[in-house]
C-alpha cells in the first residue's frame, strides 16, 4: 500500500509540473508577439486546457480514491483531450511550415485535414461509450486516423528538417509509440497507463524546443 500510495504521490506531482510548465510555456510564447510563437503559445495552451479535464481529476481521484464523480469527469476529460490533441497536432504542422517555409504538396494538407477533422467527428460520436467501458473499434479507427496524421508529420520534421527537425520528428513518433498501447489496452491493463508519462515528457521536449527559439 505504501509503495502504491508513493506512485500515486509521484504521479501527482508529475501532472502537476506537468501543467503548470504548459501553461506558463504558453504564456511566454504568447508574450513575445512573433506569428510562430503565437501558434505556438495557442497550440501550447490548448494542449495544456485539454490535459486538465482528465488530469486534474485523475490527481484528485490519487488524493481522495474513486468515486462516480471523479470517474465521470475523468471519462469527459478523456474525450476533450482527444479533440485537443488532434488539434495540437494540426498547429505542429503549421509550425513546421513557418519554420522551413516551404510548401508541401496539396494532397497533404488536405490529408492532415481530413484526419483532423475525421478524428474529432469519431471521438464526438456516442458509439465511442466514453463513459460505460469505451469502444475498441472506434478506438482502433479513430487511432489509425490519429497515426496517419502524427506519421506525416514525422516524416516531414525528419526528412525535410534541420537538426531540430530530426529531434521533433522523433519526439512525436515517440509520443505514438507510448500513447497507442494505452488506448488499446489501458482499460484491461491498468499498469499500461504508465506510458502516458514518456508520452508526456515528449510533449514537455517539443514544449521545449519551440522556448529554445526565444
Amino acid at each position: 500500500m505504501k509503495d502504491k500510495l508513493g506512485m500515486r504521490i509521484g504521479e501527482s506531482f508529475f501532472c502537476i509540473g506537468y501543467l503548470l510548465f504548459a501553461f506558463i510555456s504558453s504564456i511566454i510564447f504568447l508574450l513575445n508577439g512573433s506569428h510562430i510563437f503565437i501558434i505556438y503559445g495557442i497550440m501550447t495552451l490548448i494542449l495544456a486546457l485539454g490535459d486538465s479535464f482528465h488530469l486534474v481529476p485523475r490527481v484528485i481521484k490519487n488524493i481522495k480514491g474513486k468515486s462516480k464523480k471523479i470517474e465521470f469527469w475523468m471519462n469527459l476529460g478523456l474525450i476533450i483531450t482527444s479533440i485537443t490533441m488532434t488539434i495540437f497536432y494540426i498547429l505542429l504542422f503549421y509550425i513546421w511550415k513557418i519554420l522551413y517555409e516551404k510548401e508541401v504538396l496539396l494532397i497533404i494538407t488536405i490529408i492532415i485535414w481530413i484526419t483532423t477533422i475525421s478524428r474529432i467527428i469519431i471521438c464526438l460520436l456516442p458509439q465511442n461509450k466514453w463513459f460505460t467501458g469505451g469502444n475498441k473499434k472506434l478506438s482502433l479507427i479513430r487511432n489509425i486516423i490519429f497515426l496517419t496524421t502524427g506519421l506525416i508529420e514525422v516524416i516531414l520534421f525528419i526528412f525535410l528538417g534541420n537538426s531540430y527537425g530530426i529531434t521533433m520528428g522523433i519526439c512525436i513518433l515517440l509520443s505514438f509509440v507510448f500513447y497507442l498501447p494505452v488506448t488499446i489496452y489501458g482499460k484491461e491493463k491498468p499498469i499500461v497507463g504508465m506510458l502516458m508519462i514518456p508520452k508526456t515528457i515528449m510533449y514537455i521536449i517539443i514544449i521545449s524546443l519551440g522556448l529554445s527559439f526565444l
